[in-house]
């Protein structure tokens, strides 16, 4: 898969923990929060913009928050960031 694909299927795994977290279901949120992961270790970085690599390093951080409120707002906005990127760069 290329960098697009990869970073768009991102967008959908982090959009999933929010609704997860904020729907209380959170088993759906762990699993799409594990999905996350897989797709950030599959992104090429060489091809990155500098400010997308430090985006990525903070979504690695925003996985691992306990505080589910706070998890599912910032997933939702680095959703949205993400998503963003692949449309407009």
């Amino acid at each position: 898969m290329n960098n697009k694909q990869v970073l768009g299927a991102l967008a959908m795994d982090l959009k999933r923990v929010a609704v997860g977290l904020h729907r209380g279901s959170i088993t759906m949120a762990s699993r799409f929060t594990e999905e996350a992961y897989k797709r950030i270790n599959e992104v090429d970085n060489n091809q990155l913009l500098p400010y997308m690599k430090k985006v990525l390093e903070n979504i690695r951080l925003t996985l691992s928050i306990l505080d589910k409120d706070k998890k599912a707002e910032d997933s939702l906005m680095y959703s949205t960031i993400v998503q963003n990127y692949v449309l407009y760069k």
